[in-house]
């Protein structure tokens, strides 16, 4: 009887163990992708009187949007590939977007753009940052909106950053564009 007593209190603490690791640490996560695949946002111009529409009114022409900065995104705990972009749309929304982007999946992923540089000490991309919100996928093109009243060339970096773990995936430096 004793015996078994310790067999189903064994079992008991094996079955909360492993919950307790899916629920935090979501190994799970390592054998899925979540991709996605935003369009480059394009916004019309003012509508101008130098076209007209067939129904004879002015047809708004398509502006692209003006690079401000870009970098190429280094590994940090995960391998990390892409490049992030930061945008001035025609309306004059500013946004981080990610390009050809592939980074490990794993369990509260954010993109900040931070002061410490892409190569920088780990513990410090969370110290002077702003959050762009939840990473949308570990693979492919997404867009994130930088609020109007920040001057993203005053940060240094692109993270993609654990807050489970306290760690970057991945960092890239941004420079300034020449436009």
């Amino acid at each position: 009887m004793r015996r078994r007593t310790w067999i189903i209190l064994a079992a008991a603490v094996l079955v909360v163990l492993g919950a307790v690791t899916l629920i935090w640490f979501q190994p799970q996560k390592l054998f899925y992708d979540n991709t996605v695949d935003e369009a480059l946002p394009t916004v019309s111009a003012p509508a101008e009187p130098t076209g007209e529409g067939t129904d004879g009114t002015a047809t708004p022409a398509p502006t692209e949007p003006v690079e401000l900065a870009s970098g190429t995104f280094i590994s940090r705990e995960h391998e990390t590939t892409g490049t992030a972009r930061i945008l001035r749309l025609a309306d004059g929304q500013q946004i981080l977007r990610l390009e050809g982007f592939e980074t490990s999946n794993g369990p509260a992923l954010y993109v900040y753009l931070s002061q410490n540089p892409a190569d920088g000490e780990d513990g410090l991309f969370d110290d002077d940052y702003l959050d762009l919100g939840e990473l949308k996928g570990n693979i492919g093109d997404q867009n994130y909106v930088i609020p109007a009243e920040v001057d993203p060339l005053g940060y240094t970096s692109v993270v993609v950053w654990c807050d489970r773990f306290s760690v970057s995936f991945g960092a890239a430096d941004i420079a300034a564009s020449d436009t």
